[in-house]
């Protein structure tokens, strides 16, 4: 990677500087904890990783983590992964979330919006009653701390106040959306045993009703540690029978009462995408999340009282909770239960128009997407309030920040592109967003503070401007405290420490660079390796969807038997494009000059679509698998597929080939 520095795409102004809380709470650590006053974020960084117990201690202090009881230190024991943060500390989530409610009762917490785009606000004063009424009944049913609660819910203010309900009562949260069939909810609630799950009776997406009920129903019967199942009347039909109404639980006056837990008491469980067997049951902490979001929300995203936070998700994925914890910040967030391009691809940047977002996230291929459809948010909404446009789930390409820039550079607005690149693991970012440093095309703009985030080589060496294994050294409050069923530790342990004993290694390749700055190449379990040239298949999405003829593309490197390596390009073609001659030129050619001559495809094959995720991350270990010959029940978990059908090309493929 050329260490050449190319002039930055962005600079935030001096006031912007002034005024970020980054640099207020640096000049105020710098009095109180012995931060450095001069350097800016990168000295700031520096002193965060060097002097961890400080940086967090400081962390509490600065965003008033209400204990109920004090901690005895800052980290009782730092080893990976068994770190032990703030132990004897009691404090309760929930509590900390709704807390704007004693001084802007009146104001919206949530703003919600469906696929009619008129937002509807919930106020505190509101969230803070329904979350007191439905505590108390999840009391009166009998749970406990330490139950589990579960959500098959769409993105709409009842999910909300059910997960904190449900940390006010010191249980464990964990959703599922409702377009997840059943198989792939049970794949995840049996292994925690909920005792209550809430429920729509349906959803609407793209302009459609989707009927739910028999799922639910499913649910019932497969999960038999229920105590109680709650309806929530989406499209306005009535109860099953024994399960209990929404309205009667969330409708009373009562005024919450907050469990005091201990700091690494589970607040919710996450789930990894689930791709070639049962998806990990990841716990993260009360405490953890607590303080990991207060600093990346506050000091990264720069949240405020003042700001709404709007980030396209369901409930489904990692970004949902990072989104509710915007409410930790006291910042109105914007809850969208719809599809995100309904009834067309600009649908987003409305939603951000009408509620007057500050910070609007979303992800990586929405961008492209926009960008290839024509859309020109700019040019076609008021978007005067975004100051910050934030994508996540793939790298953002190079035209994709470019052409954010120039879009909003159209109407004078002065945007700041926060690529950030975190995971499921951390439910947080690793690197990212930064108000204070400059955005160069391509990269993010530095590793989060208290996060010693490197560039490792197989030996363990750390990589300048050089691609290698994205490693933490240091732990994070938000690191799973265990996976749900892992008694001895092991998966944990296998999923993260065991290339590098005692470090996180997370599965990505990057690249840091002298400036600080990252870049992410992608898998490194799906790198394309030519000749010895190791490449993300980032790299190559980026060069080939750059042409308008290609939708999405999909690439995999095949080690032979013979010694050889296979690796066929897969491109899912724009309405009305042929896969002719020119267009096979054009994609090689694309390839050669951007990356490097060694990857040009062995083949390109069109297909009919890319296989996604749940979360719509691209599958790629799965369909090596597949190409290798693994039999499809063996290569996949079939529940983690957004359309399975796609699979069965590969399968076919690779029994030709055989």
């Amino acid at each position: 990677m050329s260490t050449v520095n190319p002039l930055p795409l962005w600079q935030p102004d001096p006031e912007r500087i002034a005024q970020a809380q980054v640099t207020r709470f640096q000049t105020w650590a710098a009095e109180y904890h012995g931060a450095p006053a001069e350097g800016g974020y990168p000295a700031l960084h520096r002193w965060s990783v060097d002097e961890l117990d400080t940086f967090w201690k400081a962390v509490t202090e600065w965003f008033d983590v209400r204990f109920s009881t004090p901690y005895a230190r800052v980290l009782g024991d730092r080893s990976m992964p068994r770190a032990q943060w703030f132990p004897g500390a009691t404090l309760n989530y929930a509590e900390h979330a709704l807390r704007a409610a004693e001084i802007r009762a009146d104001e919206p917490a949530l703003l919600h919006v469906d696929e009619t785009h008129e937002p509807r606000p919930v106020t505190w004063a509101e969230l803070r009653r329904e979350v007191g009424s439905l505590a108390a009944e999840l009391r009166a049913l009998g749970v406990c701390p330490g139950d589990r609660v579960s959500g098959y819910l769409p993105n709409i203010p009842q999910a909300v106040v059910a997960l904190l309900a449900t940390a006010a009562v010191g249980g464990v949260w964990t959703s599922c959306a409702p377009d997840f069939g059943a198989r792939s909810v049970l794949d995840r609630f049996q292994q925690v045993e909920p005792v209550v799950l809430f429920t729509v009776d349906g959803y609407r997406y793209g302009g459609k009703e989707h009927d739910r009920r028999d799922t639910v129903a499913e649910l019932r019967r497969e999960l038999p540690t229920l105590r109680a199942v709650v309806h929530i009347p989406l499209l306005g039909t009535d109860a099953p029978e024994g399960a209990l109404e929404w309205a009667a639980l969330a409708s009373g006056d009562v005024e919450p009462a907050f469990e005091q837990v201990p700091f690494d008491h589970p607040l919710w469980v996450l789930y990894s995408s689930g791709t070639t067997g049962l998806p990990k049951a990841i716990v993260q902490s009360q405490g953890g999340i607590l303080v990991e979001h207060l600093k990346q929300l506050g000091l990264h995203c720069d949240l405020g009282p003042d700001d709404r936070f709007f980030w396209y998700t369901s409930t489904g994925w990692m970004m949902w909770n990072f989104l509710v914890s915007g409410l930790l910040t006291g910042t109105t967030i914007v809850l969208y239960d719809g599809s995100p391009g309904y009834p067309d691809t600009g649908a987003q940047w409305l939603i951000a128009e009408r509620t007057r977002a500050t910070l609007y996230g979303t992800s990586a291929a929405y961008v492209m997407a926009c960008r290839k459809a024509g859309v020109h948010p700019g040019r076609d909404h008021d978007l005067s309030t975004v100051r910050c446009v934030a994508t996540t789930g793939s790298p953002l390409p190079p035209d994709g920040f470019r052409w954010l820039h120039d879009e909003f550079a159209e109407s004078g607005a002065d945007l700041w592109i926060a690529s950030v690149s975190g995971g499921t693991d951390v439910c947080s970012c690793f690197a990212g967003a930064v108000p204070t440093l400059p955005v160069y095309i391509g990269e993010l703009q530095a590793p989060g503070l208290g996060t010693d985030l490197q560039s490792w080589d197989p030996s363990g060496k750390p990589l300048i401007d050089e691609v290698g294994e994205l490693v933490v050294t240091n732990p994070m409050p938000s690191m799973p405290i265990h996976f749900w069923n892992d008694p001895d530790g092991s998966r944990y342990h296998d999923s993260y420490f065991d290339t590098y004993p005692g470090v996180w290694r997370h599965g990505d390749w990057i690249t840091v660079t002298s400036r600080g700055s990252v870049v992410i190449h992608g898998r490194s379990d799906s790198t394309l390796n030519r000749q010895g040239v190791r490449m993300g298949s980032a790299d190559i999405y980026e060069a080939v969807e750059r042409l308008p003829e290609i939708k999405e593309s999909l690439v995999i490197g095949i080690e032979q038997p013979d010694g050889g390596y296979w690796m066929p390009l897969f491109v899912h073609l724009a309405p009305g494009a042929a896969l002719d001659e020119a267009l096979l030129g054009r994609i090689k050619q694309a390839i050669r000059e951007q990356l490097s001559p060694r990857h040009i495809p062995d083949e390109i094959i069109e297909v009919p679509a890319v296989p996604h995720t749940l979360t719509g991350k691209r599958i790629e270990v799965p369909v090596k698998r597949l190409l290798q010959g693994t039999p499809l029940d063996k290569a996949v978990n079939p529940g983690s597929v957004d359309n399975l059908d796609l699979l069965h090309f590969y399968e076919e493929m690779a029994r030709d080939r055989a």
